[in-house]
């Protein structure tokens, strides 16, 4: 898959960056995408919820009266989940919502997202962009040339591109990432990825080495 490298004003430079079919051009898996987007935001649950049961709440222990001859019900103590102030039954409980996923299921539903995005000829490659400051101004400027101001997008950062990142990070529809930190949600839940040239060739230098 041959994808043109434009540079910060949008133009075609004359290089283009080959995209391997092997990742790119395979028939996407639906539910892998989905299992992986469900892993993700399971994740980020922190799962913190907590209530107190009888033993925890305030309150006197005794029995409020005599078992019979009240002519009342049998009562315990005020601590009865039946009571206001009374402790919770089968409430929440801290706990880790996270699961387990295989390597092998991770990988195909990244590559699945990819080429989602590939069929859909929302990927670009744009030359590496170094600022010597932050810069966010130039990184929208970058942004309407590339017609992708008013679209969420992926921008994949080379590994030392930290004066970009935080020329982007203050904006709302802009996620930057590392190429190694990549993951599943963050392609799905953008409408345009953005690649940097030398994150692109990443792709493509694997792509050699298999092959080798």
């Amino acid at each position: 898959m041959q994808v043109d490298v434009l540079n910060i004003q949008g133009q075609k430079t004359g290089r283009t960056i080959e995209l391997p079919e092997e990742i790119f051009g395979i028939e996407p898996n639906d539910h892998v995408i989905y299992l992986a987007v469900k892993q993700f935001l399971a994740a980020q649950r922190q799962g913190t919820h907590k209530v107190k049961t009888r033993k925890e709440v305030q309150g006197a222990s005794r029995k409020l009266h005599r078992q019979k001859g009240t002519g009342g019900s049998r009562k315990g103590n005020l601590r009865n989940p039946l009571y206001k102030g009374g402790g919770t039954i089968f409430g929440p409980k801290p706990r880790d919502y996270d699961f387990k996923l295989n390597r092998k299921v991770k990988d195909l539903a990244k590559m699945s997202a990819l080429a989602h995005k590939a069929k859909e000829n929302a990927i670009l490659v744009i030359e590496d962009i170094n600022f010597d400051t932050p810069k966010t101004k130039a990184f929208t400027g970058v942004l309407k040339a590339l017609n992708v101001a008013d679209k969420k997008t992926l921008f994949v950062l080379p590994e030392n591109g930290e004066n970009v990142y935080l020329s982007l990070r203050n904006l709302p529809s802009v996620e930057g990432t590392l190429l190694s930190d990549v993951n599943t949600y963050d392609i799905v839940n953008a409408q345009v990825l953005v690649l940097s040239e030398s994150a692109a060739k990443v792709f493509s230098e694997a792509e050699v080495e298999e092959n080798a």
